[in-house]
């Protein structure tokens, strides 16, 4: 028994032997990675952010949605003469000093501004309604051109009682519901025309009576045709570019909602 004994106690101690060393190998291996791991974490601690500062005013100015100027500063006019007055815009040269400081000479055209009509039939399709719209020749241009129905305002004219008359007079439609699309400058280096845009809904036909020098051929077109047109470079025309791509896009932000 006590030889039974031993041989039994000599197995543990050899097992443990063996045993042993692997346990503490184990340590080790699991141990450095720890202290590797410390003296990064320690060194990060006390250094300081590779990140330029330049970066978070560009983020957060990114984040705001852009907002239109406000007019603060005007020119100081020295003199201002009438080189050309026709009936539909006069020719004007200016001496000034810019806001900047700068003296400066500009030929600057003087108009009384013009209205657009974005004449719009949505009674079978809101998605795809028909809209008004014009050909004909444009001298400047040298070429036929599809376009919205517009027009100048007379001096003193409220825009929307210009808008009506002008849908009057080149279509022969009213319209039951006006809304303001947009007010832009087509060329404002020189022009200093500026352009209202309305949305005319509702449309009821009427007679048309145009201007004598009005030739006119008038569609009604499909909001999605007028696209393809603006895609294949078969509209060439600002006032009608900008007022159909602005509009197609509100239409489609309603529709996602």
């Amino acid at each position: 028994m006590p030889k039974k004994e031993k041989v039994v106690k000599s197995g543990e101690l050899k097992d443990a032997k063996t045993a042993a060393p692997k346990k503490a190998s184990k340590k080790v291996k699991a141990a450095a990675p720890k202290k590797a791991k410390t003296a990064v974490a320690k060194k990060s601690e006390g250094a300081k952010p590779k990140a330029p500062k330049a970066l978070k005013p560009k983020a957060k100015k990114a984040s705001k949605p852009l907002k239109p100027a406000a007019p603060v500063e005007t020119a100081e006019m020295i003199s201002s003469e009438v080189v050309y007055q026709g009936p539909l815009f006069r020719v004007l040269h200016d001496k000034l000093i810019e806001p900047g400081g700068r003296p400066s000479e500009r030929d600057v055209i003087r108009h009384n501004g013009s209205v657009v009509i974005l004449a719009i039939d949505s009674s079978k399709d809101k998605k795809n309604p028909w809209i008004v719209v014009e050909r004909q020749y444009r001298h400047a241009a040298q070429q036929f051109l599809w376009e919205l129905p517009a027009g100048k305002l007379e001096a003193g004219e409220d825009a929307l009682a210009g808008a009506q008359r002008e849908l009057a007079e080149e279509t022969g439609y009213s319209a039951k519901k006006w809304k303001p699309l947009v007010e832009y400058y087509a060329s404002p280096g020189f022009l200093g025309e500026s352009m209202k845009v309305f949305v005319a809904e509702g449309l009821v036909a009427g007679d048309a009576h145009p201007e004598d020098d009005e030739q006119i051929e008038l569609r009604l077109v499909k909001l999605s045709e007028v696209l393809k047109m603006i895609e294949k470079g078969a509209i060439l025309d600002g006032k009608t570019l900008t007022s159909v791509l602005l509009y197609a896009r509100i239409n489609a932000g309603k529709r996602g909602k």
